[in-house]
């Protein structure tokens, strides 16, 4: 790594890091990931210190300012996020769209805030549409779920919270306090988690000096990748297929046996416990015990227990511990949300860590350019066109006219 007074960039070490692992490509004063210690810091605080106890505007001002909010920054901040959640007509228009074509919710949203561009009239200065960002992902992803149940889009109350606000719109109930709070501490603990595929793409478009819309939409596309943001799914789906935690070992062991993932454990970065992991499990169990239902919350404890003794046993030394998706589900389910809107939501917090590391990497900026190493052929010489011969495989041609309709293909 080399630093020449505008920040971290990466140097040529005749390593062969692949997926950048190991290589430090940016300093940050956002959050610290410490894999082995199972910590996670957020701009200074423990991650179970702050999720459990702010609000998701005190922790995006916290990620965008470097300090908690006074009493009169938060409620003008409040305001400002509050009236900023209508969506233009076209935007509208455009989700209807998406849901007529039956698209994924996270295609919808990235299209969609493709439009917030629409009201930076005359292309107004990076930081503006920030809040607006913010402000509408709720509002987007709400209005997409509803048009896509044939149901017309709630629009927003500028007197409910961040968190309530996205709850109301997607049912038109006030909610309860206890979801609110769960959900409110879900995406404080997701809001940020060092240098993530996301992360760093948005890191890398804004470092080119393009606006902050497209270094969002940039993000949006690398967190739609399963590989990334979309497991939670799966690991409720685990816990729901198994039922009874008598059936738990049996059917982890065949998972195990058969050479499937049990999704929910194992982290690239933690080889502990997912820190995340436990401020959700915390927030779901409140929730659950409020709501006077505790089953799935007790089979999903003990579906953890069984895979974590299994996963010691099949594959000693992995150090397979539970990650943030396990209890994403079971929390997320809890708030009546279908598996298809968590990575959505998932990106409704992401989406202030995303501006923050874009305001981050604006203050200090050099491009990010790193180098590759190249393992092509050399030397060679051009070919007349009579005189070639197919070089890829038989049937590729036909697959290539088939995919573009052509009649000659049929």
């Amino acid at each position: 790594m080399i630093h020449d007074g505008y920040g971290w960039y990466m140097a040529s070490t005749g390593l062969d890091s692949k997926g950048l692992e190991g290589v430090v490509a940016a300093t940050t004063q956002l959050s610290h990931v410490d894999g082995e210690r199972g910590e996670l810091i957020i701009a200074g605080f423990p991650v179970g210190e702050l999720a459990e106890r702010a609000t998701f505007e005190e922790t995006t001002w916290l990620l965008w300012h470097g300090a908690l909010p006074s009493a009169r920054q938060l409620q003008a901040f409040r305001a400002v996020l509050a009236a900023s959640r209508a969506l233009p007509r076209a935007t509208i228009d455009l989700l209807r769209e998406c849901a007529s074509h039956r698209l994924d919710a996270m295609d919808a949203l990235r299209i969609a805030a493709g439009t917030i561009s629409l009201e930076e009239a005359g292309g107004a200065g990076f930081d503006q549409p920030a809040l607006r960002i913010v402000a509408q992902f709720p509002t987007i992803v709400a209005a997409f779920w509803r048009l896509r149940a044939e149901n017309e889009p709630i629009a927003p109350r500028a007197d409910l919270g961040h968190a309530a606000n996205f709850l109301y719109m997607l049912t038109g109930q006030t909610p309860n306090p206890e979801p609110v709070r769960g959900l409110e501490t879900y995406l404080n603990t997701v809001v940020d988690h060092g240098l993530n595929a996301s992360t760093f793409t948005a890191r890398i478009i804004t470092s080119t000096g393009s606006d902050l819309v497209s270094a969002v939409v940039g993000a949006i596309g690398a967190l739609k990748g399963p590989l990334h943001g979309g497991a939670p799914g799966p690991a409720l789906d685990m816990v729901l297929e198994i039922g009874d935690a008598s059936r738990a070992e049996a059917l982890l062991r065949r998972k195990i046996e058969a050479g499937e993932k049990l999704m929910g454990f194992g982290h690239r970065v933690y080889k502990v416990r997912d820190p995340r992991a436990d401020v959700l499990a915390a927030a779901a169990e409140r929730m659950f015990t409020r709501a006077g239902d505790m089953s799935l919350y007790r089979l999903a404890r003990a579906v953890e227990a069984t895979a974590i003794r299994l996963l010691d046993e099949y594959k000693p030394g992995r150090r397979l511990q539970t990650n943030v998706e396990f209890y994403t589900a079971l929390l997320l389910h809890g708030l009546g949300f279908d598996t298809a809107l968590f990575t959505p939501t998932f990106a409704i917090s992401r989406v202030s860590g995303w501006i923050a590391h874009a305001f981050e990497q604006r203050r200090a900026n050099r491009i990010i350019r790193p180098q590759s190493e190249y393992a092509g052929p050399r030397d060679r010489r051009w070919i007349p066109l009579p005189d070639r011969t197919e070089s890829i495989e038989d049937g590729a041609v036909e697959r290539v006219m088939s995919a573009m309709g052509s009649p000659e293909a049929r």
